[in-house]
């Protein structure tokens, strides 16, 4: 059998920022109708990579064909025009407008005498392919009322309704339940079917080895490999990425829960969840499972008193408490790590120092005034203490790798000193090298007694992890399953109760 033609052809590719390589030599052959995973850490230089395919970088040397064609991209529009899409990790939505509109923008289509923009049709194109895809999200909606595993759908189906022939998808997954995962991978399915080649970067291993038929493999900016799926495994596969061979995932944790520290008790907020009940133990994970829009988030939201909540009770340490605002929760010992860094946990453009001390500034003040040496310091042993890689505590938080910005926040919350941690996908967007670290940590507030609640999408993390597992369902609790008893199939059996 004679090989499928390349439809992208990639030699030798560098680009160097400040003197710095960013990328050295990288090489990619990508064949119509194939599925080609690009691997690597953070910091590989992934993105470097697909922003010169896309056009939004100028490379230093080296050539890209594309058809057969030496491609010299101009612009994204460009790009996009000769068919080439790309679905970002960081999702460019237009929040004020909806859904319709956000799928459609720049192909927008006008009729009647007036040539008044044809929002009906526009609404009837989008629900059909939504619906195609198994999304039940009303067309009319505006993007800021959606959660963020809803925005990746939109952006998903976006990318699609182009007529592409190459479409990269950067970690669609991320904020994506098992059974919308499902669904996506059917897509995959038939655009590979109908030829169009499609570049995935994911740092889920079960994806890769689902559905890759080739895996291309950067470290350091540089390429190390090209193999079919077939060829490796997950140890042989992470060993080429890092470089080394990882410990154990997931940490072993023998510690037996502690005393009582946070309950629940008939929880609820209407339209998101209700009648929830549940208590979590010090040195203890719970871990909350559901598909998307089951209300994980939304419980723990509420929990924190970024949402107000219209019925239960909730008690610290068998006493009940108050929580109307996230300075109520804090006060009370309660941590919170949002599901969207960048949105909700950081500001960019801040260094890391004052996003680790953001939380705690009280820590760090006497009669009103901040003292500058104090919270430095304080900075610098949080960096240590997590292994934050960073050129010092004064470099701004947006030029970190996504699993060094998630330890920021993750140590922003420490600094209050917390009794009670809600982690909503900690470990979203992060390559395998920071998630064992991240493991690691949560391994560590856990031996130190700090009670823990766990959402993930990702049933191998939630089941390694938690040592019980509360199951939601549109709202509703359907199952509190102890280790031994939770398993993927039992999870998805309850998650998906009517």
């Amino acid at each position: 059998m004679i090989p499928q033609a390349y439809i992208l052809e990639v030699t030798d590719l560098t680009k160097t920022f400040s003197g710095i390589k960013a990328l050295d030599a990288v090489q990619l052959h990508v064949r119509k109708g194939e599925m080609h995973a690009l691997m690597g850490e953070n910091g590989a230089g992934k993105s470097t990579f697909m922003k010169l395919l896309i056009g939004l970088l100028t490379p230093d040397s080296g050539e890209i064909l594309f058809e057969g064609a030496s491609m010299k991209a101009t612009s994204v529009h460009d790009v996009l025009q000769k068919g080439i899409a790309m679905i970002h990790q960081e999702m460019l939505n237009v929040p004020e407008l909806t859904v319709a509109q956000n799928i459609f923008l720049g192909r927008e289509t006008a009729g009647g005498l007036f040539r008044w923009l044809d929002d009906s049709n526009r609404n009837k194109q989008a629900a059909e392919l939504l619906a195609h895809m198994g999304v039940s999200i009303p067309p009319d909606t505006k993007m800021k009322h959606l959660s963020v595993a809803q925005m990746q759908m939109v952006e998903i189906a976006k990318a699609i309704s182009n007529d592409v022939k190459v479409l990269i998808m950067d970690e669609p997954t991320s904020a994506l339940a098992d059974a919308e995962v499902t669904i996506l991978f059917g897509i995959i399915r038939e655009l590979t079917q109908k030829g169009v080649a499609i570049i995935y970067i994911s740092h889920k291993m079960d994806e890769i080895f689902t559905i890759a038929d080739t895996i291309t493999v950067l470290r350091d900016g540089q390429y190390i490999g090209t193999h079919p799926a077939t060829d490796l495994n997950e140890n042989s596969l992470i060993k080429l990425m890092v470089g080394r061979e990882l410990d154990r995932l997931f940490p072993e944790s023998t510690t037996p829960p502690g005393a009582e520290v946070l309950s629940v008790r008939q929880l609820g907020r209407k339209g998101a969840f209700s009648d929830i009940n549940f208590a979590v133990h010090a040195g203890e994970v719970l871990g909350l499972a559901g598909l998307m829009g089951a209300g994980r988030t939304e419980v723990t939201r509420a929990i924190y008193g970024l949402d107000p909540l219209h019925t239960g009770d909730i008690h610290l340490k068998g006493q009940p408490v108050t929580i109307n605002s996230p300075q109520d929760a804090i006060r009370l010992g309660i941590g919170y790590v949002s599901e969207d860094r960048k949105q909700l946990g950081l500001i960019p453009a801040l260094s890391v120092k004052y996003n680790i001390t953001l939380g705690s500034l009280s820590n760090h003040a006497d009669g009103g005034f901040i003292r500058s040496q104090r919270e430095s310091t304080a900075a610098v042993d949080v960096m240590a203490d997590l292994q934050i890689k960073a050129t010092g505590p004064d470099q701004p938080v947006v030029y970190l790798s996504g699993g060094n910005q998630q330890k920021v926040v993750i140590g922003k919350v420490l600094q209050a000193n917390p009794v009670v941690v809600l982690l909503d996908e900690p470990t979203r967007g992060i390559d395998i090298g920071a998630k064992s670290e991240i493991y690691k940590l949560i391994h560590e507030l856990k031996a130190s007694g700090i009670a823990i609640i766990l959402i993930s999408s990702e049933l191998p993390e939630l089941l390694g992890l938690s040592d019980r597992v509360l199951v939601l369902a549109k709202g509703k609790q359907t199952a509190l399953l102890s280790k031994e008893d939770a398993t993927q199939e039992t999870i998805m059996r309850y998650a998906m109760q009517p």
